[in-house]
């Protein structure tokens, strides 16, 4: 009859279990009675329409409060509790309504008592004893599921870790056999039969429990003891997975599709520091703002926090068909508002093009991102490069003068700061050229121009971080250029923001540079990344492990350390993660003729006379080998 009851439909199950309660709720009341009078043999009792009414009244209330909509397998606290206030509002229906009968002389009050709790037992416990049938007793069920399920440990044994068990208690994939928390109140208690644990216990709960993984669930912790704990559990070759913070949390409760892979930004993330919304929206809102490289990673980032700054337009300068139509296509998706935007195809050397869209639609601000960024590509395609990253910003900034623009921001990088390679190098002239036209007494213009310099942003295209993880997925081995290679690291939504309100700040010509925290060891980060999924780094103090990390040298250009400032003169500004640089310059009418000097020698290859003007005008520029263009050069292939 159990097996036939389970394989039958919801409906069906909801009918059982009304005919059910109308068989055994007459049974209960006869119960009561005959527990009062100490009579089994129900001989000359004359409650019998009592008997009857007991269904009558109960089974309208149960149908209302949702009772028959329960499903079995996830009956809980909170349909038990549900039983109780069926039950206590159906007897207190009850004694009204034998009073009302006249039957209230015959029914002791004790009987009322008795009559409730024989009901919740009876009621609820047949739900329970169902549910226990089907999650244990029939072959191929979830029992056989549940045994095996990954074993893992809850570490917080709060509110959300709590909620994380519930959740996990009906779930296939997992079993949680232990808590840990580090509140010491906390420890040595049992949280609906699981215990909690002090964090120096996980080895130990790793042997015993033969535990594969771990389950954060601590999502108002700050980063940084979130980055801490990570850290911590990295060293015991766990898989460690994660709640998003509780801003992220749908109505604060937790799911079991919450749970995610720990993210990147968790261990070299920060505790964010709230954004100032007079600089956000100072260059923006209300505004008509431009942002090339739209389609790139900082570039699409900055649209969609620009979006949120509510600009009357929003113009997506892109050389990228591919790009530009999936940055419109995200932001119309985010839903624009009353922003217009518009998207344009276009190369940033074309400042004639340039020119005609920032007077067309009246631009007040441009977001600079546009440039060849990946070091050993560049190093590769040096004309290209820096016909992008060099004369491309120049063409831009002189159509935003000649268009009346009031803000050019240009989003720099920290390998600009003597640089090794032709993109820092190209990064820095790029500098040198706002810096000098900010200084050119004759643009005659309003514009003020701003340079934000800034590290490694996390997931961005060419990042290390997407590449360990595919090498990870595939086994390995993971590539390391150096063992002491070492960058700084920013998410990219927490650059964005920073480089919007240092665009807000400061004079024309200023360079400021974005507090990237401490520089993180690429080595140290590759061993994490690999400890984090359950895997283990094979070496040879570990010959068995799952994953080597082999060093493959540096690369063409690239350094073992990045600065953010060419000298030891900074300043503060009034955003605590933004400072102010005080770099040398060049005057314009110097810088000028340098401009024009190296556009004849991209436009005739002279790679000699290039390299020269790198040399004589880029502070600290030192080169590993000699500027060579790979498309060019015949005895490179």
């Amino acid at each position: 009859m159990l097996n036939l009851l389970i394989g039958s439909s919801r409906r069906s199950k909801k009918i059982f279990f009304l005919v059910f309660d109308a068989i055994v709720l007459p049974l209960c009341c006869w119960l009561s009675f005959a527990l009062r009078y100490e009579d089994f043999t129900a001989k000359n009792f004359a409650h019998w329409p009592a008997y009857l009414l007991a269904p009558a009244v109960a089974i309208p209330i149960f149908i209302k409060l949702g009772l028959y909509r329960a499903v079995i397998r996830y009956i809980g606290y909170k349909a038990q509790w549900t039983v109780i206030k069926a039950v206590s509002f159906t007897l207190l229906i009850w004694v009204l309504c034998t009073y009302l009968l006249g039957l209230e002389q015959s029914t002791p009050r004790s009987v009322i008592f008795i009559f409730w709790f024989i009901a919740v037992f009876a009621v609820g416990g047949s739900r329970m004893i169902a549910r226990w049938v089907v999650l244990h007793q029939f072959p191929g069920g979830e029992q056989k599921a549940k045994a095996e399920a990954r074993r893992v440990i809850i570490y917080g044994a709060g509110s959300s870790g709590r909620q994380l068990a519930d959740a996990l208690y009906h779930s296939i994939e997992f079993s949680p056999v232990a808590y840990v928390d580090d509140d010491l109140r906390l420890q040595g208690l049992d949280i609906n039969g699981t215990r909690v644990y002090g964090a120096n216990k996980i080895d130990e709960l790793i042997e015993r429990f033969d535990v594969d993984s771990i389950l954060l669930a601590i999502p108002s912790a700050p980063t940084q003891r979130k980055k801490e704990i990570i850290d911590e559990l990295s060293i015991h070759e766990l898989k460690v997975m994660t709640l998003p913070g509780l801003s992220d949390l749908a109505d604060g409760k937790v799911s079991i599709s919450d749970v995610r892979e720990v993210d990147i930004a968790d261990l070299l993330g920060r505790d964010e520091v709230a954004p100032n919304k007079e600089l956000l929206g100072s260059c923006i809102r209300d505004q008509s703002v431009i942002v090339t490289g739209a389609g790139g990673s900082i570039g699409s980032e900055l649209c969609r926090q620009i979006l949120k700054q509510q600009p009357n337009v929003l113009v997506l300068f892109e050389l990228s068909e591919f790009l530009l139509y999936s940055i419109e296509k995200e932001l119309l998706a985010l839903g624009a508002g009353q922003t217009v935007i518009i998207p344009v195809l276009g190369s940033v050397t074309d400042k004639a093009h340039l020119e005609k869209i920032l007077q067309s639609y009246q631009v007040d601000t441009v977001y600079h991102a546009a440039a060849y960024k990946h070091v050993p590509i560049v190093e590769s395609n040096n004309i290209a490069g820096l016909q992008n990253n060099i004369l491309g910003t120049w063409q831009c900034a002189e159509a935003a003068i000649s268009a009346g623009v009031r803000n050019f921001v240009l989003i720099s990088t920290d390998k600009a700061v003597r640089p090794t390679n032709v993109m820092g190098a190209s990064k820095r002239f790029a500098e040198l050229v706002l810096q000098g036209l900010s200084k050119r007494e004759e643009h005659c213009s309003d514009i003020r121009f701003a340079i934000v310099r800034f590290g490694n942003v996390l997931g961005s295209s060419g990042s290390v971080i997407p590449l360990f993880k595919e090498q990870i997925s595939q086994g390995g081995p993971v590539t390391v250029t150096d063992p002491e290679i070492t960058r700084y690291f920013m998410t990219i939504p927490e650059a964005a923001s920073l480089v919007i309100q240092a665009g807000s700040m400061g004079a024309s010509g200023d360079v400021f540079v974005l507090d990237m925290g401490e520089p993180v060891k690429i080595f140290d980060l590759a061993k994490q990344m690999i400890n984090l999924t359950g895997l283990s780094v094979r070496n040879a103090q570990n010959p068995s492990g799952d994953i080597e990390i082999n060093f493959t040298g540096l690369r063409n250009g690239e350094k073992l350390y990045e600065e953010l400032l060419i000298g030891d003169d900074v300043l503060k500004t009034d955003h605590p993660m933004i400072m102010r640089a005080q770099e040398v310059m060049l005057p314009w009418d110097q810088l000028e003729l340098v401009l024009d000097n190296l556009q004849i020698a991209l436009e005739s290859f002279d790679y000699d006379a290039i390299r020269e003007i790198l040399l004589q005008n880029v502070n600290g520029y030192n080169p590993q080998h000699e500027i060579r263009d790979l498309l060019y050069n015949a005895n490179a292939v």
